[in-house]
């Protein structure tokens, strides 16, 4: 864990002395941002990339490096497989050298750069952002699910297309993203759900449903893994490591709780609000109903990074003597969060070729 510690030291320094050292920008009319120094948010980048596309272990990182070694990725090989834009960029890579540490780091690389270029757009307090980015567990996730953070990073830089309602260019990108996880197609149904306004009668209808699927989850689950049988997430039905950790479920409630708190305030200084509270929202629905089955919580991938947005957000929503205080706060009660689920639950052992 020594140098994942020293990663999140070294990306949340860089990005609040980026936060501190910007430019005021506005958002909508009169709301004042901050543009991240883009010096030090490339430092943050450097250090998330090599920790990441450095890495020789950890989830699934293994059994990607053996695939790339003993595959040749003919045109015939990439066509017999589901995900085709995967295929492609490993065939490309593979033409420039067959060490499978190039995938690792390119798919690293990828999946950073474009994560934290929306993070610079969106994100009130950036530091925040890729705090929560580390310590609440997605970028241990994009070190395990590759393919799946890559499409849900691909489909996270339509964020713009999503709340301005320029369906096509969103469609385009969630179909790219598809290319290297079929799942993201889930984001095209996802897009009229989110497309009204937050805590409205929709949202209790979303909300009321992902319990009502907790309760009924024998009976939602033979239907849904009879509809995916035959598909290439048919060997899901036969999934059973249990359901998602209750904790996880209170760590995805608390910002959105403090967001409904004040969501009228959180519209006035972060007019596009609605459509990351959605998002959010979805992601949160995702993860009660992951309680159990934990492979639910795969689907919320996708919306994670929604939330890691509003959550640089929500420090605003305090009154100006408290907000020291909760900014204080939040970081701690992440930083035992992390230490729980990487040390305690998960014993995350972290390892290199290139490191000591």
């Amino acid at each position: 864990m020594t140098f994942l510690y020293m990663n999140l030291a070294i990306v949340f320094m860089l990005s609040f002395f980026a936060r501190y050292f910007g430019t005021p920008v506005l958002v909508g009319e009169s709301t004042l941002s901050i543009k991240p120094n883009k010096i030090l948010m490339t430092g943050v980048l450097a250090s998330l990339i090599i920790i990441s596309g450095l890495r020789s272990n950890i989830g699934d990182t293994f059994f990607y490096k053996h695939i790339y070694e003993i595959n040749d990725f003919t045109w015939e090989y990439i066509f017999s497989q589901k995900d085709i834009g995967f295929g492609i960029l490993q065939m490309l890579l593979k033409k420039i050298s067959s060490d499978p540490q190039i995938m690792i780091f390119t798919t690293a690389l990828i999946t950073n750069v474009l994560i934290i270029a929306v993070f610079m757009k969106y994100s009130r307090m950036i530091e925040l952002s890729v705090y929560v980015y580390i310590t609440g567990g997605l970028f241990l996730v994009s070190m395990n699910g590759i393919r799946q953070v890559l499409a849900a990073a691909i489909i996270f830089t339509a964020t713009k297309y999503l709340i301005d309602g320029k369906w096509i260019k969103y469609f385009f990108i969630v179909l790219l993203a598809s290319t290297f996880h079929q799942s993201a197609l889930i984001l095209i149904p996802i897009y009229f759900f989110v497309r009204y306004k937050a805590w409205s009668k929709a949202t209790l209808v979303l909300l009321a449903f992902s319990l009502l699927i907790v309760v009924g989850y024998h009976q939602f689950s033979t239907l849904l893994f009879a509809a995916i049988e035959d598909s290439q997430y048919g060997h899901y039905s036969n999934f059973n490591e249990g359901g998602a950790n209750a904790l996880r479920v209170g760590v995805d409630a608390v910002p959105l709780l403090i967001a409904y708190l004040g969501r009228e305030k959180l519209r006035n200084i972060f007019p596009s609000s609605d459509y990351i509270v959605n998002m959010a929202l979805i992601g949160f629905m995702f993860m009660i109903i992951s309680t159990q089955n934990w492979i639910f919580a795969r689907f919320g991938i996708y919306f994670s990074l929604y939330q890691l947005i509003l959550i640089s957000w929500i420090i605003k929503l305090f009154r100006q003597k408290d907000q020291t205080l909760i900014y204080y706060g939040l970081l701690i009660c992440y930083f035992l969060y992390y230490f729980y689920e990487s040390v305690i639950s998960l014993n995350i052992v972290y390892k290199s070729n290139y490191f000591g």
